[in-house]
């Protein structure tokens, strides 16, 4: 497993930097800087309980696995943002985020 993880992180750092971001940390989390904005990023191969703690997170998970770890983000219903990235074969990623409230 610990090679799918360093492949995620390796997939987490790529998408922020070509977003712009500054990439720094060299554990499995790392933050994402740009202009005043600072993301803690998570990379999470499986749905687990997310860190408590920030402002601003971002978790990147495989794309099978963005529902699993949406619904315990809601479960949890953390006090920070957080966005889901899936990412899928390639280059490929698709963004979400919490439910939006009427």
């Amino acid at each position: 497993m610990g090679n799918v993880t360093t492949s995620l992180t390796d997939h987490a750092q790529s998408i922020f930097t070509d977003l712009g971001y500054s990439v720094s940390g060299d554990g499995e989390e790392f933050r994402a800087e740009r202009k005043w904005r600072v993301v803690r990023v998570t990379p999470m191969a499986e749905p687990q309980t997310p860190p408590g703690g920030g402002d601003l997170r971002c978790f990147v998970t495989w794309s099978d696995s963005v529902a699993g770890l949406e619904r315990e983000l809601e479960r949890v219903d953390p006090d920070y943002e957080w966005a889901i990235i899936g990412v899928a074969d390639g280059e490929d990623y698709v963004v979400t985020g919490p439910p939006q409230s009427a």
